[in-house]
């Protein structure tokens, strides 16, 4: 594989951003010898056998974690297959994503896990893989937890699934509690969403569409803080929508409980104004709720509430997507726009604090832009404006919800594992 050539780079004139770095806004010349950092300094010699890398209004980081996408393999390779998710990945800014199981095979077992990390093998993006909690994501009985702890997952989770049985839930965290094991799970009471799916508000009710309460979040989120606190466990909550939300999660905090949660960059960015035109790119879970959400949500990001911002990055088939509104699959994908969308609402520096911070409290590593140190960066320019078309979609499937928006920013790649992907 020609990327895991003995790799000698020197980025020149690069700012770092990096805010415990005592390089951090400086802009100097970073000198990559086999994967790691051997010199940062200002106009570096140009050693025999390096490849230089100048890039316009160049800017590095750590490198980013994405912790919730899916991609479709085993089982949905035309939706999107590992490979091409990696590099999209890569492409996109992210050295590390969580990939969740939409998969057939369930992402539930050892054997599928090993597959899953074969197929992985050789990208230059790192996957970890987010077990599920139940036996095939059916919410009836735990998967083999320990097993998958022991093949490597980073959490368990049912994919944008809440779990109805309190009492299955309350068994998980105290089984996991055993080996330090974080449970993902996405709240959403089934009997208040019913056959809702977009906001219920005054946007639905205009447009004559089903509605799914903001209550049917935040009763779940209740529900599940009262198990956390019974427990002691550790809850991730993957991407909340509400006003509600944020503040339940804040006093559970401050509580001193552990958990943490995330949020889309759809719901940062975007409201259920956005469903005017009937564009089921739009329809996505859980859903796009009002501007005094979104606002609060901004909000939840700035005070570190919430602790990750996800793409939330989910390829859908074209037949999945063209249908009535109602009927067609949630989901869009967001590696491509993650960056650039985000830029348009949160300061440069807070994106990349939500992209690289959290990274310890999953155990996954993440070394400082030291000498001496791997390197493990995300390149990019934050200044660039431009206009998401279809040209900017590097995935399988087309199903953007960013189509024709305004960005801010362009990621020129990543540098991890002594490869690069430019």
């Amino acid at each position: 594989n020609p990327k895991i050539c003995k790799m000698n780079l020197l980025l020149k004139n690069a700012t770092i951003l990096d805010n415990q770095n005592p390089f951090h806004k400086q802009q100097v010349d970073i000198e990559i010898t086999e994967g790691i950092i051997s010199k940062i300094g200002k106009n570096l010699a140009v050693k025999e056998g390096f490849k230089i890398i100048e890039k316009e209004n160049l800017h590095v980081s750590q490198g980013w974690l994405d912790t919730s996408v899916v991609f479709g393999e085993p089982g949905f390779e035309t939706t999107e297959t590992i490979e091409n998710g990696l590099k999209v990945a890569a492409k996109s800014g992210f050295t590390n994503v969580f990939l969740h199981s939409n998969t057939n095979p369930a992402i539930d077992n050892q054997a599928i896990i090993q597959f899953v990390k074969s197929k992985a093998q050789n990208n230059v993006s790192n996957l970890h893989i987010v077990g599920c909690l139940t036996k095939n994501s059916e919410g009836t009985d735990l998967a083999e937890l320990f097993d998958m702890k022991n093949a490597g997952v980073v959490a368990f989770g049912d994919y944008k699934k809440s779990m109805t049985n309190a009492n299955l839930l309350k068994i998980a965290f105290q089984y996991v509690d055993n080996f330090d094991g974080i449970l993902f799970v996405q709240p959403m009471n089934k009997e208040l969403k019913g056959k809702g799916f977009v906001n219920e508000g005054k946007v639905s009710t205009k447009l004559g569409l089903k509605g799914i309460p903001a209550m049917a979040e935040e009763i779940e989120i209740e529900r599940n803080i009262a198990l956390l606190e019974y427990t002691k466990g550790k809850l991730h909550i993957p991407t909340i929508t509400t006003k509600k939300s944020v503040e339940l999660i804040a006093k559970a905090q401050a509580k001193g409980l552990q958990i943490t949660c995330g949020v889309s960059v759809n719901n940062l960015v975007l409201t259920d104004e956005e469903l005017v035109d009937f564009n089921s790119n739009t329809k996505i879970y859980p859903p796009l709720r009002t501007e005094t959400d979104r606002k609060a949500l901004i909000e939840g990001v700035l005070n570190n509430v919430i602790s990750v911002i996800t793409s939330d990055h989910c390829p859908v088939n074209i037949e999945h997507k063209q249908l009535e509104y109602d009927l067609a699959d949630y989901g869009s994908i967001g590696l491509e726009s993650a960056f650039g969308a985000l830029q348009t609402v949160l300061p440069t520096e807070m994106i990349v604090e939500k992209f690289t911070a959290q990274k310890s409290y999953f155990n996954i590593e993440n070394p400082t832009i030291s000498e001496g140190n791997k390197a493990e960066l995300t390149l990019f320019n934050p200044n660039e404006e431009w206009v998401f078309g279809k040209e900017n979609i590097l995935s399988f499937s087309k199903n953007s919800i960013m189509m024709g928006k305004k960005m801010k920013g362009k990621v020129y790649g990543i540098i991890t594992n002594n490869k690069i992907e430019i």
